[in-house]
């Protein structure tokens, strides 16, 4: 089966340098199989998104040297296929409304207690707005890791009835991406270890879908000086376009590859030929999160691995 791979980020603010770990590891690991790698704007929630921010993703992958194949897939043009996979779910009996709030499940213990499983208990809880909960019921979940190793999840007991569609009806995660991975045949997901505990809940999904399961890499995920990962809500610094060899040979020695100094001064072309030919997921360290490797945009020899 041909590899495609993809890179799916937020548009939720700018790319930083964990974002920048996460899309070269799987563009590495689809090019240097001969695969493919697609782009995927995950949009589907607007209050978070930043205006212009998807625009300044995709000038900034073009900065950096990605190369996608395919016209790049936009989650907010995708209602009409999530509604339908929500659909089967629901004439199969998988799928129920419920009422119940973040707060009154994190009062219950943080995993859904099942109140709402056969109809809200009361009147004025029907009242509420309703989200759409999948059941978790089901065998274990046995998954392998590419890099993290084995896991066996209990979905039912460690998280339980998972929401699909939101109260104020917006679309999952969960759901979007199980049914986006499906349709555009992904055969491995690379990305950070943040989501390594949604695999078990979109497996469930998958074999309720009937969708093959694809192959999972987790990278380590990058954190600051006080043990935060990197994101755009703790204020990443934002990529810089006008430099981006430091930043990629930084990317690669985090991903615990051999980065010969002539790298730093190396063209663009010339870094990602070196990168494809020499890429090897067996030295990407096996943890969950790593500090930072610092590069300050000037040509310095490449870093060591923190």
């Amino acid at each position: 089966m041909p590899y495609i791979g993809r890179f799916a980020p937020s548009p939720t603010g700018l790319l930083h340098f964990g974002s920048l770990i996460a899309a070269v590891g799987s563009y590495l690991q689809a090019r240097s199989q001969n695969g493919r790698w697609l782009l995927r704007m995950e949009d589907i929630d607007p209050p978070r998104a930043q205006p212009g921010a998807a625009d300044a993703i995709i000038a900034t992958l073009r900065a950096y040297g990605f190369e996608w194949d395919g016209p790049i897939r936009y989650q907010s043009t995708r209602g009409a296929a999530y509604d339908a996979a929500l659909d089967r779910l629901r004439a199969d009996g998988w799928l129920f409304p419920c009422s119940c709030s973040r707060r009154e499940i994190t009062e219950a213990g943080g995993v859904y207690p099942g109140t709402c499983r056969n109809g809200p208990p009361d009147m004025v809880e029907a009242a509420r707005p309703m989200a759409l909960r999948v059941r978790s019921d089901g065998p274990r979940i046995h998954f392998h890791d590419a890099l993290q190793g084995d896991f066996d999840v209990d979905v039912a007991a460690t998280v339980g009835d998972f929401v699909l569609k939101r109260a104020d009806g917006l679309f999952a995660y969960q759901l979007a991406v199980v049914v986006d991975d499906a349709e555009q045949g992904v055969t491995e997901v690379v990305r950070g270890s943040d989501l390594l505990d949604s695999t078990a809940r979109q497996i469930h999904l998958q074999r309720l879908l009937g969708y093959r399961t694809p192959d999972y890499v987790h990278l380590p995920v990058v954190i600051d000086q006080d043990g935060y990962k990197l994101s755009k809500q703790t204020y990443a610094a934002p990529l810089r376009d006008d430099d981006p060899i430091p930043a990629l040979c930084a990317a690669m020695a985090f991903l615990g590859q051999a980065v010969p100094e002539e790298m730093a001064f190396a063209a663009l072309g010339d870094f990602w030929a070196w990168a494809i030919r020499n890429w090897r997921l067996v030295d990407v360290p096996r943890r969950l999160s790593a500090p930072g490797i610092a590069f300050n945009g000037l040509r310095d020899a490449v870093p060591p691995l923190s």
